[in-house]
């Protein structure tokens, strides 16, 4: 079995993550993953989208990804490898079409299906990217963490203050502790912390895992929680994207969320993903649980 990788503090946290994505095949259609031992007690969702797509584009050629809808059905167990079953369910000749099953202890924790086309050229037209303060002028979510630690439980330290690959930056931070009620949008820069490469299939993996940070978390900030609150139990249900420009996360994108609307213990969102420039390269779509419980009482 495959040792599972550690975010290494003083190691490259980019190259880490794309060791994690480069999946090992083990049958044609068949591959196996793993996660890093970072100490959390469940995969990543972004984890497992950007795993699922890396598998699906093994068996796709000469076509990128377009679209992904994907359901996330048990939580995942980061002490064991995922695999990761591709069903190639059409090749036609512009589009090409795959499912992907993720499966852990016998059960499926995870799937998606995903379309792939041969680039072409047609009408074009996009939203306008909103106006925001440039990343230039804003402190990191690691500063942020940095300041909050010694106000975060001490079983969540590590987990609060490791290493991350994707370098965020947000508009108008909240606080990660006993926040207050706003309005249910949020702004945020984003890139890799080092070099990717080429390869525009990784850059779309990349942002596939990045997509799925702090989206579901827009639907709580009207009503004052977050995981760290204690008074919401939260776990993303599904997640959609569609790529609509090339992806360089090397470079400063936005990722501009919101949230009309929570019901039945769930909250829906929706998210933008521009580059500094104003282009429009991806949309995202998830709906979460975001179910009300009493807080942990302090120590």
């Amino acid at each position: 079995m495959p040792n599972a990788p550690t975010f290494d503090p003083d190691g490259d946290p980019v190259q880490d993550l794309l060791n994690l994505l480069d999946l090992e095949r083990i049958e044609v259609n068949l591959f196996r993953g793993v996660s890093p031992d970072d100490g959390m007690k469940r995969v990543f969702g972004g984890q497992v989208i950007a795993q699922a797509l890396v598998a699906a584009y093994r068996t796709v050629e000469g076509r990128l990804c377009h679209s992904l809808h994907a359901y996330f059905i048990r939580p995942g167990d980061p002490s064991v490898p995922i695999l990761y079953e591709v069903d190639r369910s059409r090749d036609g000749k512009s589009f090409a079409t795959r499912r992907v099953v993720a499966i852990q202890h016998g059960e499926q924790i995870f799937n998606c299906s995903a379309s792939f086309q041969i680039p072409e050229t047609g009408f074009t037209h996009q939203s306008t990217m909103p106006e925001v303060k440039s990343p230039d002028d804003l402190l990191s979510e690691d500063e942020l963490r940095a300041m909050a630690k010694d106000k975060v439980p001490k079983e969540l330290a590590k987990q609060f203050t490791r290493p991350r690959p994707i370098e965020l930056k947000p508009v108008d931070p909240r606080a990660m502790v006993s926040p207050k009620p706003s309005a249910p949008i949020k702004h945020l820069w984003m890139r890799a912390r080092g070099r990717v490469g080429d390869d525009q299939t990784l850059h779309q993996c990349l942002l596939a895992y990045a997509s799925d940070m702090g989206i579901l978390d827009t639907a709580t900030k009207p009503h004052g929680v977050n995981w760290f609150t204690g008074g919401v139990q939260m776990a993303s249900l599904d997640h959609a994207m569609w790529f609509h420009e090339p992806v360089n996360m090397e470079e400063w994108l936005l990722y501009s969320m919101d949230s009309p609307s929570a019901s039945g213990a769930r909250g829906f969102n929706r998210g933008e993903v521009y580059t500094r420039d104003g282009r429009l390269i991806a949309s995202v779509a998830q709906e979460g649980l975001i179910r009300p419980r009493e807080p942990k009482p302090s120590a």
